[in-house]
């Protein structure tokens, strides 16, 4: 297919979307009620299905309950609401309103002819620092990968303090064996439940479950992996820009440098503003719930629990504890390039740990101060740790593939270096024509090959395949990946590998947090 065909394709497929009044409308039968969707000639989409009690009231932070039933046909044609988060700001992740705390909805593509053998299932977890996004937007339209022969799956999960918090007389009520702090990452463990309970009615295999997410999303998927409750509901994982060693917080002691318990920050949260019982907090509107806004580099909403997520991220794949599936993780390369390691926030505080000896010896490894204040946080934040885990996941005998996305456009306004954070998410999905400058022939080309990656990887649990280079595993010492680029994908040892070795040395080694970086945390609540 010619280049102009491809754009052509690519472009009607978002003009022709599942929203349209289809000639048939699809249905399906749960345990639930019956599922009307949506289908044009390729795709069935059906929508806005619940997979957990609404979170309200009473249920406000509270694991989630028992999925809804209901009587007759319901109505799966259109989205639900997104969760409740900050009035979106032109964000293409968040998609249409209106929100709702009665948000936990899933979405299901699957191609219209369903075939005799049950197609792979790709269940995405969107991104957003945990406190916006949704399953709804444009960005992770499934159709395409449906066309493709897979069934996808998209869902929203509580945000913010919504979805990741406590307090003192939340503990006090709760039952003792409750899992608490992580509702978020309680409502995607019941969608996967609900992924393998009902996506045979789709034409899913049950049994070939792969989960994928991007940033935030891509660091619920490494807690997937190291979680309790939701081993054995995933065959394999994808993360992108998943991050791994970022500052979590335990539930209810003192985390890492003497820094607030989640239970702490909660409790000085609700006494700025008057909530002092669970009862308030319960009743408390949800306008006030994002005033002032948490944040995830601050470990306001990574949370160590002790059920769902029994220790931070590193640790486990450095003890083995993670699930023995085969795992594709990277990064972009040029993540987080407008952040420099002055700036007062929690992936800020990283360099404040540098010894001047280690300090001086990674600027020295970045050409200068320019270099160093232009690319440290990018590989201190994302590529270090994804190394790191593809490494130790490899060393405890699973498969595991690494991969460094660096497409780059000249039409991208943004003095970037190399691909921000997040720019990769249309490749992925090819949902192309939603990039925010002109679609090239490089990108078409990109897309094409990340998703057949992405597909083969998913139905065999290896991304390689005819008439794409090979992607080796990773492993020790001269790690290689696949590194995506305009001239097209290729498998090379890690780039820029000296820096990460510093970087690693230093993130290894036992660190006592000076009292200014205290003072930035701490004063955040």
């Amino acid at each position: 297919m010619t280049f102009a065909g491809a754009l052509a394709t690519l472009s009607l497929m978002m003009a022709q979307p599942t929203d349209q009044p289809p000639p048939e409308q699809p249905v399906v039968q749960l345990a639930q009620g019956v599922l009307a969707g949506r289908a044009d000639d390729t795709v069935a989409a059906f929508k806005n299905i619940p997979y957990a009690a609404p979170p309200v009231a009473e249920l406000r932070w509270r694991p989630p309950g028992a999925a809804p039933t209901w009587e007759g046909r319901r109505d799966a044609s259109t989205y639900g609401p997104i969760c409740i988060q900050a009035t979106p700001q032109g964000d293409p992740g968040v998609g249409p309103l209106p929100m709702s705390e009665d948000c936990l909805n899933l979405n299901v593509w699957r191609p219209t002819d369903v075939a005799a053998s049950p197609a792979p299932v790709m269940v995405w977890i969107h991104g957003g620092g945990l406190v916006n996004g949704s399953g709804t937007a444009a960005l992770y339209d499934g159709s395409h990968l449906a066309r493709q022969g897979m069934v996808l799956v998209s869902m929203n999960y509580r945000l913010g303090r919504l979805g990741f918090f406590d307090h003192p007389a939340l503990a006090a009520e709760r039952p003792a064996d409750e899992a608490a702090g992580n509702y978020g990452l309680m409502d995607v463990i019941a969608a996967l439940q609900w992924v393998r309970a009902n996506i045979a009615v789709f034409g899913g295999d049950p049994a070939n479950v792969t989960i994928f997410g991007e940033s935030a999303g891509g660091a619920i998927v490494t807690r997937m992996m190291i979680s309790p409750p939701a081993r054995g509901l995933f065959d394999r994982a994808i993360v992108q820009s998943g991050l791994g060693r970022e500052l979590q917080t335990p539930l209810d002691r003192r985390g890492a440098y003497d820094l607030p318990s989640a239970r702490e920050r909660g409790e000085v949260w609700a006494h700025g503003h008057n909530l002092l019982t669970a009862a308030d907090l319960r009743a408390a509107p949800v306008e006030l719930l994002l005033t002032p806004a948490p944040v995830f580099a601050n470990g306001d909403l990574s949370l160590i629990d002790g059920r769902i997520v029994p220790s931070t991220v590193e640790a486990a794949f450095r003890a083995g504890r993670q699930a023995p599936v085969p795992m594709v993780i990277g990064t972009n390369s040029a993540e987080f390039w407008w952040m420099k390691p002055t700036d007062r926030n929690g992936y800020g505080m990283i360099d404040d740990d540098l010894t001047w000896l280690e300090r001086a010896t990674i600027t020295a490894a970045y050409g200068g101060e320019a270099g160093f204040d232009r690319g440290f946080i990018t590989d201190a934040v994302f590529s270090e740790p994804a190394r790191r885990l593809a490494r130790l996941h490899a060393a405890a005998g699973h498969p595991a593939y690494l991969y460094r996305f660096d497409i780059s456009s000249p039409d991208n306004p943004e003095p970037h270096g190399g691909a921000t954070h997040a720019i990769e998410r249309p490749y992925v999905f090819g949902t192309l024509p939603l990039l925010p400058y002109p679609v090239r022939e490089a990108d078409v080309a990109a897309s094409a090959a990340m998703m057949g990656y992405w597909i083969a990887f998913s139905r065999s649990g290896d991304p390689n395949g005819v008439g794409r280079p090979d992607w080796p595993m990773a492993g020790g010492g001269d790690t290689q990946l696949m590194l995506f680029r305009n001239d097209g994908p290729s498998a090379t040892p890690v780039p820029d590998s000296a820096r990460l070795d510093l970087i690693e040395r230093f993130r290894e080694r036992p660190h006592a947090i000076s009292k200014s970086t205290q003072a930035t945390v701490k004063t955040h609540y």
